[in-house]
């Protein structure tokens, strides 16, 4: 694409927030455009053609990444170099979600139906499963169990298509837009009374509280499948750069398996927000 041939993900990493806009704009291109060419299939077309255009930027900065791995020698630079490709791919995905989130609010709604249809329905299943546990710790343990699924996903994606995972973390992007979407059209119909610029601010304070809610658990959620993602992209890039046992490709594999339990444990903790800490917020 032209627009990909403007971004250097190596300057990227030194102004990660300018992939925000990226992300934004693709986003809000692959919706158009699915509305326009694929509408009966618009829910599913449009996180393809988002992906589709993100792939180039995203295997280039897996491959900075992994280039990294082999020039340094102490872990701890490695993972704070990480942390900033980490970083980028953050802002991408934020800008995913707040485009999908914007259009899910401001279009007619038999048109965000026919959008958002299977990440609507995604969303009604996973509310119905949410079942049966008397305590917040069974809770905690179902959570934190769909969470590893989702991450080994991301690690077997990567592994498999280098930079697959960003499928997986579109998709959830759209179903995070459509919960948070969901929130606001359904809270904002509370300041309809409302006049003027009231109604304009209670509008804004809605659509904050919406973010907010899926936000707090849903970053460290995210970034731990990112840490994941990023960990199979570069396992697999070592994969086709490498002799299999090597030095490079033992202190790469060394690597991948660092960033995989810090998603782990990022995972537990983002598990342990959504039960005990977002509920009392909001």
């Amino acid at each position: 694409m032209v627009i990909e041939s403007l971004v250097n993900p190596a300057k990227a990493e030194g102004r990660p927030w300018e992939m925000f806009f990226l992300g934004f704009l693709y986003a809000s291109i692959a919706i158009f455009l699915s509305l326009w060419i694929f509408h009966d299939y618009a829910s599913l077309v449009m996180v393809f053609l988002t992906v589709f255009a993100s792939i180039p930027v995203v295997y280039m900065l897996i491959a900075i990444e992994e280039k990294k791995d082999i020039s340094s020698k102490n872990e701890r630079t490695l993972l704070k170099e990480h942390s900033k490709a980490l970083a980028v791919l953050m802002f991408l995905f934020l800008g995913y979600t707040i485009a999908f989130s914007l259009w899910f609010v401001v279009l007619p709604e038999d048109t965000v139906n026919n959008m958002f249809n299977v990440q609507l329905e995604t969303i009604r299943s996973i509310n119905a499963g949410v079942t049966g546990f008397s305590s917040g710790t069974g809770f905690v343990m179902q959570i934190f169990s769909n969470n590893i699924k989702v991450m080994i996903f991301c690690i077997m994606f990567a592994f498999l298509f280098g930079a697959g995972a960003i499928f997986i973390l579109t998709w959830n992007a759209s179903v995070i837009a459509a919960a948070i979407g969901t929130f606001i059209r359904n809270n904002v119909a509370s300041y309809a009374e409302a006049a003027g610029l009231g109604k304009l601010t209670g509008y804004f304070h809605v659509s904050s509280i919406g973010l907010m809610r899926y936000m707090i658990h849903g970053i460290p959620e995210i970034l731990a499948y990112f840490a994941a993602g990023l960990a199979g992209g570069i396992i697999s890039i070592a994969v086709i750069r490498h002799d299999f046992g090597s030095k490079n490709f033992n202190k790469i594999l060394y690597d991948s398996m660092d960033l995989i339990v810090i998603a782990i444990l990022v995972l537990f903790i983002a598990a342990l927000i959504e039960v005990f800490i977002t509920p009392v917020l909001f």
